[in-house]
């Protein structure tokens, strides 16, 4: 895990653009060294900050050049296949000196080209400079676990790990994009194509960029997509249970190889616990790391951590989470980059720090939501498709109006909003913020012609969902292409990378994503009395018998009653000092105000 940044244009870059600035405003992401190339006419820049998880030794530093020159790369990320790899390329005659799987990409792209992405198992974003085809070549991973933005202006192309190091770019305007504001305001993430600064763009997962300085505009592409699902290839439910433990294994196996120590973030949930009982029997010890929150009750899942760090003899680190500061959340704030609105931001930085005075990797469980239908919406939704369809025309509109007149944050607003209209609609109304009644609420007049030209983004969002399967497995879809990069996968990036440490998913590995989606009938993610009902099973057998899987948690902030407290004027203050020119007074109290047993102002 490091912080890449680069450079690409027409003309000699070396004098206009600040490179190693914009390297070491991303410190915290490589600690363990820098580096910086440019090509010998000054007009491609790559720089590098290193967090050594592989390969420790100087010869792992980057940029990396290539077998012959023609080559070089800024890496963030691994590949845990790069053992497999270096054997196959070593007999097609590539040798190998560094003991890096940087080497083992760049050697890949000499022998596959652009084709080499298809054969990576692995996180990663890139930037690759090929002098003989005179291209800058960018990729991200499968979902999107390592960020990378990008921006293209007069001198040429930028891109970044982050989007604040394009920002030190003289040529770089700072104007806030309206549509991805909106976007903002509704879903809590930007768009996972856009940033929130016009003109600088995010790569989407899955995605490919190609670029010839002083030639046409870029070319992006998409080299893997989600499998279409295969009901002949249906197994029964013991195969198919038994499958996925095999992957899960060995996809935690491959992420536990690293030449240092690797973790394990438990949060006393059913992901985590899976992961800590598969890697506890890998061989190596296991440590784990857990946030408590005490006299916060369903909060508070020490006790469940605690059984599974005793059940598999892990060295279990806790540590007690206050209501942070307002000095705590601010530097927090400032170190988040683009804006995510999701209050698991706090706990998930807390645990990275602890878990980073121990050991400089983590296994984490992001992914087994939206690959297993984890989520409250997911069934609310199989529960209510029926129901929606019987609701006629007629009434549909007097379902909306109600919703319209609810306040902002009343429990089901949104739900009820979601059964006015069809399947599309009710995913895009599942999981949203504020709507754009509430968002009339809350901002001024001005705000609203600012925003009032760009989409809305619960209809883009609607138009997105894929008329594939059934409502359950659309609304999976739906969250692994959007809420998974635009939010859980950014606030892992951030929170963890702030502290130095890097995070692996192996729900993430991509044989477990295409068993999700593309064998998995609905009725093993979506059960009548809720969601992981394959997951669940396999923990009936691999987990200890007093876990209480049935638990949705993972690492949560108890919101509510933090707002309730003195946490209230954190948020507050900066609202009203900064947000005058943008927000309505009033409806800024409001949604600060207590909560209720029918409001909610945590989220809804």
């Amino acid at each position: 895990m490091c912080g890449i940044v680069g450079c690409a244009g027409p003309e000699p870059l070396r004098h206009r653009v600040p490179l190693e600035l914009m390297r070491d405003a991303m410190a915290y992401r490589g600690p363990d060294g820098a580096g910086v190339w440019w090509s010998d006419d000054g007009r491609v820049g790559l720089a590098h900050r290193r967090l050594a998880i592989v390969g420790l030794g100087p010869a792992g530093a980057q940029p990396m050049c290539g077998a012959g020159g023609t080559t070089v790369i800024t890496f963030n990320g691994e590949l845990y296949n790069y053992h497999e790899l270096a054997e196959t390329l070593t007999g097609l005659g590539h040798r190998f000196h560094t003991g890096t799987d940087t080497e083992v990409l760049l050697a890949s792209y000499q022998e596959w080209g652009e084709a080499c992405l298809e054969r990576f198992d692995g996180m990663f974003a890139f930037g690759l400079w090929d002098a003989e085809r005179g291209g800058l070549f960018l990729a991200r991973d499968r979902a999107g676990e390592k960020p990378l933005y990008w921006s293209l202006g007069a001198g040429g192309l930028r891109f970044a790990s982050e989007l604040h190091p394009l920002l030190l770019d003289p040529g770089q305007g700072r104007v806030l994009d309206p549509a991805a504001v909106k976007h903002y305001l509704a879903y809590a993430y930007a768009p996972i194509d856009q940033s929130l600064v016009e003109g600088i763009r995010k790569l989407p997962p899955a995605h490919a960029l190609w670029y010839v300085p002083g030639g046409t505009a870029p070319r992006t592409w998409q080299w893997w997509r989600l499998p279409a699902h295969e009901p002949e290839r249906e197994a029964t439910d013991a195969d198919l249970e038994s499958e996925l433990e095999h992957l899960l294994r060995e996809s935690i196996r491959r992420r536990l190889i690293a030449d240092v120590p690797v973790g394990i973030l438990l949060s006393g949930g059913l992901d985590s616990s899976l992961i800590t009982a598969l890697a506890a029997g890998q061989g190596a010890t296991v440590r784990t790391f857990t946030i408590r929150f005490p006299g916060h009750g369903r909060f508070d899942e020490t006790e469940h951590a605690r059984l599974i760090a005793r059940t598999f003899g892990t060295e279990h680190v806790e540590a007690e989470a206050d209501p942070p500061s307002e000095a705590a959340v601010q530097d927090l704030l400032s170190g988040m980059d683009e804006a995510v609105g999701d209050s698991s931001l706090l706990p998930m930085h807390l645990v990275s720090r602890i878990a980073r005075a121990h050991v400089p990797a983590v296994l984490g469980g992001e992914g087994g939501d939206e690959l297993f239908g984890g989520y409250g919406h997911h069934h609310w939704l199989n529960r209510t498709a029926a129901l929606r369809r019987t609701i006629p025309q007629s009434w549909r509109a007097g379902l909306r109006g109600i919703a319209a007149r609810l306040p902002v944050g009343f429990r089901g607003r949104h739900q009820l909003a979601g059964l006015a209209g069809d399947d599309a609609s009710a995913i895009a109304h599942s999981d949203l913020y504020l709507d754009a009644d509430a968002r009339r609420e809350l901002l001024t007049p001005a705000t609203l012609r600012w925003l009032d030209a760009s989409p809305i983004p619960e209809a883009v969002r609607a138009a997105r969902v894929r008329p594939l399967g059934g409502i359950s497995r659309r609304a999976r879809i739906d969250d692994f292409l959007g809420y998974l990069p635009g939010d859980i996968l950014a606030k892992v990036d951030r929170a963890s990378m702030r502290t130095s440490l890097e995070v692996r998913a192996p729900f993430l590995d991509h044989h477990v994503i295409e068993l999700a989606f593309g064998r998995l009938p609905d009725r093993l993610a979506t059960g009548p009395t809720g969601g992981k009902v394959l997951l669940k099973a396999l923990a009936r057998r691999l987990l200890p018998a007093g876990f209480a899987a049935h638990r949705k948690q993972g690492f949560s902030i108890p919101i509510d009653a933090w707002l309730a407290g003195g946490w209230r004027n954190v948020l507050a203050e900066p609202l009203a000092d900064g947000g005058a020119a943008y927000l309505r007074g009033g409806a800024v109290s409001r949604l600060l105000a207590p909560a209720s047993r029918i409001r909610s102002n945590g989220k809804r």
